[in-house]
C-alpha cells in the first residue's frame, strides 16, 4: 500500500488528506498549528505538530519512508517552496506542491516538486484521487504576486552568513535556493569538470564568492539588494 504525506492542514490539505484516508491509503498529517493536527488526529493514520522547514524534524517524522508528499501550504510562500526542497533532499520521489501563480510553479519544479496544482477549495479532492490514479492535471495561469531574480554574491557579502546579513528583515526578499559551481576531479588523469549544485540556504550559511542566490519578492525591493550586494 503506498504511503502519502500531507503537509499543511489548511481547507485544501485537510481535504486531501481526509480523501486519501477515505479510499484506504496510509496518511502521515503534518502542521504546525496544534489546533489542526488535533482536528485532524481522529481520521488520518498519524498526525504531527512541526515546522515543515526544519529538515532535522521532518525526517524525524517519517516522511524519509512515505511514496508520495503534498505541500498544502498556502499563504507562507517561503515555506511551501523551503519544505518542497527539503523533501527532495530526503529522496521523496514524488512531491505534489500547491502554488498561487505561474512564478511560483516555476520555483517549485526548479526545487524539486514533480507536479505543481493551483488548488480552488475544492481541488483537494481532485488532487487526492488524481495521486492514487496518476493523470494529467490542468494548469490555471493567475497572476503573478512574485518576482524571481538570480543575483551573484559580490563584495562585502562575500565571508557572512545570512544571519549576519538578515536579508529578509532588512530587504524584504527571500532566498529561495543557492547555487554554486564547483570543480570536481574525473578519470585517472586528474582532469576537472565544472558542475552546478543547488544548495538549501540556511542562517549560518556563508556566502562564498560567485554564489548565486535565488531570491523572491517584489521587484524594487530585488533592486534595491542588487544595488547593496555588488
Amino acid at each position: 500500500m503506498r504511503q502519502f504525506a500531507v503537509i499543511g492542514l489548511g481547507r485544501y490539505g485537510f481535504k486531501v488528506a481526509e480523501v486519501l484516508t477515505a479510499k484506504g491509503a496510509q496518511v502521515i498529517a503534518i502542521d504546525k498549528d496544534h489546533a489542526l493536527v488535533e482536528k485532524i488526529k481522529d481520521i488520518v493514520t498519524e498526525a504531527v505538530q512541526l515546522d515543515s522547514t526544519d529538515e532535522e524534524a521532518l525526517r524525524e517524522s517519517g516522511v524519509e519512508n512515505v511514496d508520495v508528499a503534498v505541500v498544502g501550504i498556502g499563504e507562507d510562500v517561503e515555506s511551501n517552496i523551503l519544505t518542497t526542497a527539503i523533501l527532495k533532499n530526503l529522496g521523496i520521489k514524488e512531491i505534489v506542491a500547491r502554488a498561487g501563480t505561474r512564478l511560483q510553479a516555476h520555483i517549485l519544479k526548479e526545487v524539486g516538486a514533480t507536479r505543481v496544482v493551483y488548488p480552488e477549495e475544492d481541488m483537494g479532492l481532485r488532487v487526492a484521487n488524481s495521486i492514487l490514479a496518476p493523470g494529467v492535471l490542468e494548469y490555471i495561469e493567475l497572476g503573478a504576486d512574485y518576482n524571481l531574480a538570480e543575483i551573484e554574491v559580490k563584495g562585502g557579502f562575500i565571508g557572512k552568513s545570512f544571519r549576519e546579513l538578515g536579508l529578509k528583515s532588512k530587504y524584504g526578499v527571500n532566498v529561495i535556493m543557492i547555487m554554486k559551481k564547483i570543480k570536481e576531479e574525473v578519470g585517472k588523469k586528474g582532469e576537472f569538470v565544472e558542475r552546478e549544485i543547488k544548495v538549501l540556504p540556511t542562517p549560518d550559511y556563508v556566502l562564498g564568492a560567485k554564489d548565486i542566490l535565488v531570491v523572491v519578492g517584489d521587484s524594487k525591493d530585488i533592486e534595491v539588494l542588487e544595488k547593496h550586494i555588488k
